[in-house]
Protein backbone atom coordinates (compact mmCIF):
# COMPACT_ATOMS: atom_id res chain seq x y z
CA UNK A 1 0.00 0.00 0.00
CA UNK A 2 1.10 3.59 -0.63
CA UNK A 3 -0.26 7.08 -0.11
CA UNK A 4 -0.36 9.84 -2.69
CA UNK A 5 -2.03 13.20 -2.16
CA UNK A 6 -3.72 11.85 0.99
CA UNK A 7 -5.34 8.97 -0.90
CA UNK A 8 -4.60 5.27 -0.47
CA UNK A 9 -3.24 3.25 -3.41
CA UNK A 10 -2.37 -0.37 -4.02
CA UNK A 11 1.23 -1.23 -4.82
CA UNK A 12 0.36 -1.35 -8.53
CA UNK A 13 -0.66 2.34 -8.32
CA UNK A 14 -4.39 1.69 -8.58
CA UNK A 15 -6.40 3.61 -5.98
CA UNK A 16 -8.58 1.81 -3.46
CA UNK A 17 -12.31 2.32 -3.88
CA UNK A 18 -13.24 5.88 -2.95
CA UNK A 19 -16.74 6.74 -1.75
CA UNK A 20 -16.61 10.35 -0.51
CA UNK A 21 -18.33 11.18 2.75
CA UNK A 22 -19.65 14.68 3.44
CA UNK A 23 -19.00 14.12 7.14
CA UNK A 24 -15.65 15.77 7.70
CA UNK A 25 -14.29 19.21 8.56
CA UNK A 26 -11.10 21.14 7.97
CA UNK A 27 -7.55 19.88 8.09
CA UNK A 28 -6.08 17.55 10.70
CA UNK A 29 -4.01 19.75 13.00
CA UNK A 30 -1.24 17.21 13.47
CA UNK A 31 -1.01 13.57 12.44
CA UNK A 32 -0.14 11.63 15.59
CA UNK A 33 -2.40 8.61 16.07
CA UNK A 34 -4.09 5.77 14.24
CA UNK A 35 -7.42 4.85 15.88
CA UNK A 36 -8.98 1.43 15.29
CA UNK A 37 -12.76 0.92 15.42
CA UNK A 38 -15.37 -1.71 14.64
CA UNK A 39 -18.46 -0.71 12.70
CA UNK A 40 -20.98 -2.68 14.85
CA UNK A 41 -22.84 -3.02 11.56
CA UNK A 42 -24.24 -5.92 9.58
CA UNK A 43 -22.13 -5.54 6.42
CA UNK A 44 -19.38 -3.26 5.16
CA UNK A 45 -21.64 -1.95 2.40
CA UNK A 46 -24.33 -0.82 4.83
CA UNK A 47 -21.75 0.80 7.10
CA UNK A 48 -20.29 2.69 4.14
CA UNK A 49 -23.76 3.90 3.15
CA UNK A 50 -24.37 5.13 6.68
CA UNK A 51 -21.00 6.83 7.06
CA UNK A 52 -21.53 8.68 3.78
CA UNK A 53 -25.01 9.87 4.78
CA UNK A 54 -25.20 13.42 6.16
CA UNK A 55 -27.71 12.26 8.78
CA UNK A 56 -25.08 10.02 10.34
CA UNK A 57 -22.86 12.93 11.36
CA UNK A 58 -20.09 10.34 11.56
CA UNK A 59 -17.39 9.00 9.26
CA UNK A 60 -13.96 7.42 9.15
CA UNK A 61 -11.07 7.65 6.76
CA UNK A 62 -11.28 3.97 5.80
CA UNK A 63 -13.58 0.96 6.06
CA UNK A 64 -12.06 -2.51 5.77
CA UNK A 65 -14.47 -5.31 4.88
CA UNK A 66 -14.27 -8.87 6.14
CA UNK A 67 -12.76 -10.01 2.83
CA UNK A 68 -9.97 -7.44 3.29
CA UNK A 69 -11.19 -4.96 0.68
CA UNK A 70 -10.62 -1.30 1.56
CA UNK A 71 -12.84 1.70 0.90
CA UNK A 72 -11.70 5.27 1.56
CA UNK A 73 -14.29 7.81 2.65
CA UNK A 74 -12.24 10.86 3.69
CA UNK A 75 -8.80 12.11 2.56
CA UNK A 76 -6.13 11.56 5.22
CA UNK A 77 -5.46 15.27 5.65
CA UNK A 78 -9.08 16.00 6.62
CA UNK A 79 -10.79 15.53 9.99
CA UNK A 80 -13.10 12.54 9.74
CA UNK A 81 -15.73 12.34 12.49
CA UNK A 82 -14.75 9.01 14.03
CA UNK A 83 -13.51 9.77 17.55
CA UNK A 84 -16.27 11.90 19.12
CA UNK A 85 -15.61 13.03 22.68
CA UNK A 86 -12.14 11.71 23.26
CA UNK A 87 -8.82 12.28 24.97
CA UNK A 88 -5.42 10.65 24.91
CA UNK A 89 -2.15 11.73 26.47
CA UNK A 90 -1.98 15.53 26.14
CA UNK A 91 -4.65 15.69 23.39
CA UNK A 92 -8.41 16.30 23.62
CA UNK A 93 -10.66 15.81 20.61
CA UNK A 94 -8.77 13.11 18.69
CA UNK A 95 -10.44 13.90 15.36
CA UNK A 96 -7.90 16.73 15.19
CA UNK A 97 -4.90 14.43 15.58
CA UNK A 98 -5.76 11.02 14.18
CA UNK A 99 -6.69 8.82 11.25
CA UNK A 100 -9.61 6.47 11.85
CA UNK A 101 -10.08 2.95 10.45
CA UNK A 102 -13.41 1.14 10.75
CA UNK A 103 -13.32 -2.66 10.55
CA UNK A 104 -16.51 -4.42 9.44
CA UNK A 105 -17.40 -6.31 12.61
CA UNK A 106 -20.58 -6.79 14.62
CA UNK A 107 -18.83 -6.06 17.91
CA UNK A 108 -20.50 -7.14 21.14
CA UNK A 109 -23.03 -9.94 20.74
CA UNK A 110 -26.06 -11.12 22.72
CA UNK A 111 -27.22 -14.64 23.45
CA UNK A 112 -30.62 -15.64 22.04
CA UNK A 113 -31.32 -19.23 23.03
CA UNK A 114 -28.47 -21.22 21.50
CA UNK A 115 -27.45 -18.49 19.05
CA UNK A 116 -25.36 -15.35 19.12
CA UNK A 117 -26.94 -12.24 17.58
CA UNK A 118 -25.94 -8.63 17.05
CA UNK A 119 -28.02 -5.56 17.87
CA UNK A 120 -30.06 -6.06 14.67
CA UNK A 121 -30.84 -9.67 15.71
CA UNK A 122 -28.63 -11.00 12.93
CA UNK A 123 -27.27 -14.42 13.87
CA UNK A 124 -23.49 -14.73 13.98
CA UNK A 125 -22.13 -18.28 13.44
CA UNK A 126 -20.57 -19.83 16.54
CA UNK A 127 -17.24 -20.22 14.76
CA UNK A 128 -17.10 -16.42 14.39
CA UNK A 129 -17.64 -15.75 18.11
CA UNK A 130 -15.23 -15.51 21.00
CA UNK A 131 -16.27 -15.08 24.64
CA UNK A 132 -14.05 -12.66 26.53
CA UNK A 133 -13.99 -9.85 29.07
CA UNK A 134 -13.33 -6.34 27.85
CA UNK A 135 -10.48 -4.85 29.86
CA UNK A 136 -12.69 -1.90 30.85
CA UNK A 137 -15.44 -4.03 32.41
CA UNK A 138 -15.68 -7.15 34.60
CA UNK A 139 -18.25 -9.24 32.74
CA UNK A 140 -17.72 -11.69 29.89
CA UNK A 141 -19.52 -11.15 26.58
CA UNK A 142 -19.64 -12.61 23.11
CA UNK A 143 -17.58 -10.75 20.49
CA UNK A 144 -17.48 -11.06 16.73
CA UNK A 145 -14.06 -12.22 15.55
CA UNK A 146 -12.06 -10.55 12.79
CA UNK A 147 -11.06 -12.48 9.66
CA UNK A 148 -7.42 -13.19 8.73
CA UNK A 149 -7.93 -11.33 5.45
CA UNK A 150 -9.22 -8.30 7.35
CA UNK A 151 -6.32 -8.27 9.82
CA UNK A 152 -3.76 -8.71 7.04
CA UNK A 153 -5.28 -5.83 5.08
CA UNK A 154 -5.40 -3.65 8.20
CA UNK A 155 -1.72 -4.38 8.85
CA UNK A 156 -0.74 -3.35 5.34
CA UNK A 157 -2.78 -0.16 5.51
CA UNK A 158 -1.57 0.73 9.00
CA UNK A 159 2.09 0.27 8.07
CA UNK A 160 1.66 2.63 5.13
CA UNK A 161 -0.11 5.26 7.24
CA UNK A 162 2.34 5.11 10.15
CA UNK A 163 5.32 5.38 7.80
CA UNK A 164 3.88 8.15 5.63
CA UNK A 165 2.52 10.38 8.40
CA UNK A 166 5.04 9.36 11.08
CA UNK A 167 2.25 8.42 13.48
CA UNK A 168 3.45 7.84 17.02
CA UNK A 169 0.87 5.35 18.29
CA UNK A 170 -1.85 2.87 17.34
CA UNK A 171 -4.80 2.98 19.73
CA UNK A 172 -8.41 1.82 20.02
CA UNK A 173 -11.60 3.82 20.33
CA UNK A 174 -11.90 2.25 23.77
CA UNK A 175 -8.56 3.84 24.72
CA UNK A 176 -9.63 7.37 23.89
CA UNK A 177 -13.26 7.11 25.06
CA UNK A 178 -13.23 4.50 27.87
CA UNK A 179 -16.63 3.63 29.30
CA UNK A 180 -18.33 5.18 26.29
CA UNK A 181 -16.87 3.02 23.54
CA UNK A 182 -15.70 -0.59 23.49
CA UNK A 183 -14.25 -0.98 20.00
CA UNK A 184 -12.26 -2.62 18.59
CA UNK A 185 -12.89 -4.96 21.55
CA UNK A 186 -11.11 -8.02 22.94
CA UNK A 187 -11.47 -10.02 19.70
CA UNK A 188 -9.04 -7.62 18.01
CA UNK A 189 -5.35 -8.55 18.56
CA UNK A 190 -4.33 -5.02 19.54
CA UNK A 191 -1.10 -5.91 21.32
CA UNK A 192 0.43 -7.91 18.46
CA UNK A 193 -1.08 -5.56 15.87
CA UNK A 194 0.51 -2.53 17.54
CA UNK A 195 3.85 -4.30 17.97
CA UNK A 196 3.90 -5.37 14.33
CA UNK A 197 3.08 -1.87 13.07
CA UNK A 198 5.50 -0.01 15.31
CA UNK A 199 8.26 -2.59 15.03
CA UNK A 200 8.70 -3.09 18.75
CA UNK A 201 9.27 -6.83 18.48
CA UNK A 202 11.98 -6.31 15.88
CA UNK A 203 13.91 -3.53 17.57
CA UNK A 204 16.97 -5.40 18.76
CA UNK A 205 19.21 -2.72 20.26
CA UNK A 206 16.69 -1.82 22.97
CA UNK A 207 16.79 1.93 22.32
CA UNK A 208 13.39 3.61 22.54
CA UNK A 209 11.88 7.01 23.15
CA UNK A 210 8.73 8.10 24.97
CA UNK A 211 5.76 9.19 22.85
CA UNK A 212 4.21 11.30 25.62
CA UNK A 213 4.93 12.40 29.17
CA UNK A 214 5.37 9.10 30.95
CA UNK A 215 5.55 8.02 34.59
CA UNK A 216 8.42 5.73 35.52
CA UNK A 217 7.68 3.42 38.44
CA UNK A 218 9.44 1.30 41.04
CA UNK A 219 7.88 -1.90 39.73
CA UNK A 220 5.97 -3.38 36.76
CA UNK A 221 2.45 -2.06 37.23
CA UNK A 222 0.41 1.08 37.84
CA UNK A 223 0.08 0.16 41.52
CA UNK A 224 3.80 0.82 42.09
CA UNK A 225 4.99 4.24 43.22
CA UNK A 226 6.36 6.66 40.68
CA UNK A 227 10.04 7.51 40.89
CA UNK A 228 11.50 10.94 41.43
CA UNK A 229 11.97 12.33 37.96
CA UNK A 230 8.48 11.37 36.79
CA UNK A 231 7.00 12.08 34.41
CA UNK A 232 9.62 11.60 31.73
CA UNK A 233 9.35 14.24 29.02
CA UNK A 234 8.06 13.26 25.60
CA UNK A 235 11.00 12.19 23.43
CA UNK A 236 13.12 10.95 26.34
CA UNK A 237 15.52 8.21 25.20
CA UNK A 238 15.52 5.00 27.24
CA UNK A 239 17.34 1.68 27.03
CA UNK A 240 15.15 -1.38 27.61
CA UNK A 241 16.75 -4.16 29.64
CA UNK A 242 13.86 -6.59 30.18
CA UNK A 243 10.09 -6.79 30.15
CA UNK A 244 7.18 -8.38 31.97
CA UNK A 245 4.36 -8.32 29.46
CA UNK A 246 3.53 -4.70 28.64
CA UNK A 247 5.72 -3.36 31.46
CA UNK A 248 9.35 -2.75 30.50
CA UNK A 249 12.32 -2.04 32.71
CA UNK A 250 14.28 0.88 31.30
CA UNK A 251 17.36 2.97 31.98
CA UNK A 252 16.82 6.65 31.23
CA UNK A 253 19.53 8.17 29.03
CA UNK A 254 20.82 11.72 29.30
CA UNK A 255 21.08 14.19 26.42
CA UNK A 256 24.43 12.69 25.39
CA UNK A 257 22.87 9.24 25.16
CA UNK A 258 24.66 7.79 28.14
CA UNK A 259 23.11 6.20 31.18
CA UNK A 260 21.73 8.13 34.13
CA UNK A 261 20.87 7.10 37.69
CA UNK A 262 17.18 6.80 36.81
CA UNK A 263 16.08 3.21 36.27
CA UNK A 264 12.54 1.89 36.54
CA UNK A 265 9.43 0.49 34.86
CA UNK A 266 7.24 2.05 32.16
CA UNK A 267 4.32 0.85 30.04
CA UNK A 268 5.46 -0.25 26.56
CA UNK A 269 2.44 1.34 24.89
CA UNK A 270 4.08 4.74 25.27
CA UNK A 271 7.44 3.81 23.74
CA UNK A 272 8.58 3.67 20.13
CA UNK A 273 11.92 2.74 18.55
CA UNK A 274 14.28 5.72 18.69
Amino acid sequence: MKIKRHRLYHDDDTPVTYVPSPNYSGDILEHEYLVMHYTAGTRAESSIRWLTDRQAKASAHLVIARDGSVTQLVPFNKRAWHAGRSAWSHRVGLNNYSIGIELDNAGRLMRRGTSWVNWAERTIPDEEVVQAEHRNEPRSSGWHTYTPEQIDSALQVARALVAHYRLIEVIGHDDIAPGRKYDPGPAFPMSSFRSSILGRDEHEDGLYETTTELNIRKGPGASHETLEGSPLARGTKVLVSRNLGNWWNVEVLDEEGTGSDLDGWVHARYLRPA
